[in-house]
């Protein structure tokens, strides 16, 4: 089984529960959605550059840079044909994580089923900005469990009220970890704090993207 990687690199995980650790980020190409505000548009393009890996190319990458932490990422990582395979392979080491930015609109169930030991999701949950909201499988809110993470990723104030919401109904605060996101340059981060103290929201976390204010918001690579 070979898998289109478009780019891969050592940084911080800029987000997430691993925020400021260093990772190894290996992105894939290509991507079922089509987000507004998306800083990832030049790895979905059809005609992206790319390289072909095996599992076992892929492995030893990973193993070559004596990163612990691993996010796959894209794109949408889960697009790829055999990424259960892929998952099952990098599983079987104990000495490495395994984190999946995925973009919500991909059913995790049958993911979930296979119990690894050492792959957590973190699913965004795409809000009306995005103009992608229709394309969330809102089942994967049962599915999330204590080492997986859904991300509200909020472009306008309006929307929070429905992220209070769909914590409340799908009572993610006992199922998973909670990151409130704001989209960069289009939310102030402090809007979405008063809020949480207003609505008392326990147990979720604001998340900045520290990549994008330690380097330029553009820059690739990191």
């Amino acid at each position: 089984m070979k898998y289109k990687v478009v780019e891969t690199f050592i940084s911080i995980n800029g987000e997430g529960m691993k925020a400021g650790e260093l990772a190894y980020f290996i992105r894939f190409a290509g991507c079922n959605l089509n987000c507004s505000y998306c800083d990832t548009k030049w790895a979905n393009v059809a005609d992206v550059d790319f390289q072909w890996q095996t599992q076992e190319q892929i492995y030893e990458k990973i193993k070559a840079t004596g990163i612990k932490n691993v996010t796959l990422t894209g794109g949408e990582p889960l697009l790829q044909n055999g990424m259960m395979a892929l998952l099952s392979f990098l599983d079987q080491d104990d000495k490495i994580e395994i984190e999946i930015e995925t973009n919500g609109s991909i059913d995790l169930a049958l993911f979930k089923k296979q119990g690894y030991k050492h792959v957590s999701f973190t699913m965004d949950y795409k809000l009306a900005g995005s103009q992608m909201e229709s394309q969330m499988v809102l089942p994967n809110l049962n599915v999330l469990t204590k080492e997986d993470v859904v991300k509200f990723v909020i472009s306008n104030p309006n929307e929070l009220e429905e992220v209070a919401k769909i914590i409340q109904d799908h009572e993610l605060a006992e199922r998973c970890h909670i990151l409130l996101s704001p989209v960069y340059g289009k939310i102030e981060p402090l809007q979405i704090i008063d809020f949480m103290k207003a609505k008392r929201l326990n147990e979720v976390r604001v998340q900045l993207q520290l990549h994008k204010i330690i380097w330029h918001p553009d820059e690739r690579g990191v």
